[in-house]
């Protein structure tokens, strides 16, 4: 069989993409579309709030919401469901998905994980069924990603048994809370918690807010207006002026206060405390991974059917030729489709990892770090893919994509805050790149740098051979000049796992050579981490990648069906290859490749993976499963109808 007669099978493929959760995400669009719960577009945005109220009131009415809640709440205890039911609802409108994720996914599961039974029986029923809308108080004006640091007090009154919260500046007001500015009922709001004269760091508290649409005393809000996107959340902000709360109100798993003013805590250390309890939270950079490649999803849609129908320019024969029959059309969205389907496959495996912590099947220390780590890697990286992917579809579909009923501005409007939702992006990298360079040195066996700058001395030869061109040679010689020997070395899926791979161990250990000089002195330690920030980062997306590659290899080992295999392999391959073509700088200073096969790399995507993948490119888009009345965009199909007209016109 030719490589052109090779068929991907779209239903097997398809129900791979959908994965474990598949009957509740269809369950989903299948009440996005049923009840018409579309971005109303160009709405204006009190009209805009309100229709996103009424139809989260929908969505609990269809039970599309309380999956991850106990059963007892009419729930599933299925947190992996629960995510998936969120993730879809970025096809009908971003503002529904947030603001469903900020009542379900922050308010709700604050309650959830960080309250005791009390809490969840209290305060948990309102939540659930939306009796009480909820904000989630925890970013400041003057504190965003440096949470610890947050100025909002609540100070313990042994003698009414009661907290009193308080903001003593305009430095600490909260801000760009859903839900703060209009309909918003309570809050789970962080604070420094201070009892018996003693600070122990941030908890969470159970804050009442309004009654009746109303504002409690002591309690300001202020409405953050017209945003650049989801404008259907009315994101506020809160503040408060010596506001008494219950003792009880304290959220207290993981710490607690006595009716004296006692503190107690399951957890020692007052560092690991507080990750704790924000670790708790973590589905909400999980959930954004998931949200951000559904819109990819919608996009490429689009994006590639409109490319098969649009012609333009004549051909040899005279006719008009399609787009993605340009090479650079195939440049710009094949490349795109294979970046996706790895983010697919990557969210899937975290979502799986995810689900096995929060339902306690696996959840210890260890499984919680590593969920953080590589929540944060992947939210970074996802959320900035969505925005490159989105903004190149809308300007492959010309002045056609820039019309806002073909959704394209405005979904990349509403996703382009998602990239500093739950902290900046940069900033998650550098949590990143600190636990590689923990794991490294704990492979060593050493709470130091000293036994890794001893590793990488000891690859003093390697590193000679690498950069002093000696390894490049050596390629060259091998490869005889030939394209075909060159790219065949890289293509092979070991010799493109090992590149990526040592990128990122090289990267780490050269960083923690660098560190090395700070010893133990800790002014030093911070003065050489801000100097080398941009490599941490460099490196923590490096290991971003890798993961991201590994994930796509190891969901090819699922697919049964042969030739689908062999497509999403090269599909592969396209991810793989554009990974070191994008890095060839990297690799060629490193002497990691040669001048011929960094050349190589380019000629293979260009001349063998585009022209393979070019006839298959309706078919992955199509393994998206996404219905017209879903996509609703007529956008492909109105050209084609042009055309059909055009030609009737001419015969005539």
């Amino acid at each position: 069989m030719s490589e052109k007669e090779l068929q991907l099978d779209v239903a097997e493929v398809g129900e791979r993409i959908l994965g474990r959760w598949a009957d509740i995400r269809r369950h989903t669009r299948k009440v996005v579309i049923e009840n018409q719960l579309f971005k109303p577009e160009g709405a204006p945005m009190d009209q805009h709030r309100e229709w996103v109220l009424k139809s989260l009131k929908t969505l609990v009415r269809e039970n599309a919401t309380q999956y991850g809640f106990p059963k007892e709440l009419g729930g599933q205890s299925n947190p992996g469901g629960s995510l998936s039911s969120f993730e879809e609802l970025v096809f009908g409108d971003a503002s529904l998905q947030i603001k469903f994720g900020v009542q379900w996914g922050l308010f709700g599961s604050a309650i959830l994980y960080l309250g005791t039974d009390y809490h969840h029986k209290t305060f948990l029923p309102g939540a659930t069924t939306l009796e009480t809308p909820g904000a989630f108080a925890m970013t400041e004006t003057g504190h965003g990603s440096d949470v610890a640091s947050i100025g909002t007090t609540a100070t313990y009154d042994p003698a009414t048994k009661e907290f009193v919260i308080h903001t003593p500046d305009r430095h600490s007001y909260k801000d760009y809370l859903g839900n703060a500015a209009l309909h918003g009922e309570a809050a789970v709001v962080f604070a420094q918690l201070y009892t018996n004269g003693e600070h122990h760091g941030v908890h969470a508290f159970f804050v009442p807010i309004r009654k009746n649409g109303k504002l409690l005393p002591g309690v300001g809000a202020e409405d953050d207006g017209l945003k650049g996107g989801l404008n259907g959340i009315d994101n506020g902000r809160l503040f408060f002026n010596q506001v008494r709360i219950p003792r009880l109100n304290l959220l207290n798993r993981y710490a607690d206060v006595q009716e004296d003013g006692t503190y107690t805590s399951s957890i020692d250390s007052p560092g690991r405390r507080f990750f704790t309890q924000l670790g708790a939270l973590v589905q909400g950079r999980v959930s954004l991974t998931g949200a951000v490649t559904n819109a990819q999803k919608l996009a490429l849609d689009i994006a590639v059917r409109y490319s098969l129908a649009r012609r333009q320019f004549a051909g040899k024969d005279g006719s008009e030729v399609t787009l993605l029959d340009y090479q650079r059309h195939q440049r710009r969205l094949l490349p795109l489709i294979a970046r996706t389907y790895a983010q697919i496959f990557t969210h899937q495996e975290l979502l799986n990892q995810f689900h096995t912590v929060f339902s306690g099947e696996n959840d210890t220390e260890e499984t919680r770090s590593d969920l953080e780590t590589v929540s944060a890697a992947s939210k970074a990286l996802s959320t900035w893919y969505a925005l490159d992917t989105i903004q190149e579809c809308r300007e492959a579909c010309g002045g056609q994509g820039f019309m806002a009923q073909h959704r394209l501005t405005g979904l990349r409007a509403d996703l382009d805050v998602y990239v500093t939702f739950e902290g900046d992006n940069n900033v998650m990298l550098q949590l990143v790149a600190k636990r590689l360079l923990t794991d490294y040195a704990k492979a060593f066996k050493s709470p130091d740098f000293g036994t890794l700058a001893q590793y990488v001395a000891g690859q003093v030869g390697e590193t000679a051979i690498n950069r002093g061109g000696l390894r490049g040679l050596a390629q060259s010689i091998t490869d005889f000049g030939s394209t075909a020997r060159a790219v065949g070395y890289v293509k092979d899926e070991e010799h493109q796992h090992q590149l990526l791979t040592d990128r990122v161990h090289t990267m780490v250990a050269s960083i923690a050579n660098k560190l090395k000089a700070a010893g133990s002195d800790k002014d030093k330690q911070a003065e050489l981490f801000n100097r080398y920030q941009n490599d941490l980062i460099n490196a923590a997306r490096a290991h971003a990648e890798l993961i991201m590659w590994e994930a796509f290899t190891s969901a090819l080992k699922t697919i049964k069906d042969g030739d689908s295999i062999k497509i999403l392999t090269w599909l592969r391959d396209l991810y793989g290859f554009t990974l070191l073509e994008e890095n060839l700088s990297w690799y060629l200073i490193n002497g990691r490749l040669s001048g011929a096969r960094a050349e190589a790399i380019t000629e293979y995507i260009d001349s063998r993976l585009l022209p393979r993948l070019r006839p298959h490119a309706e078919n992955l888009v199509d393994a998206f499963l996404l219905p017209p009345e879903l996509v609703r965009t007529t956008l492909a199909q109105d050209e084609r109808e042009r055309q059909l007209n055009r030609q009737t016109l001419v015969r005539n």
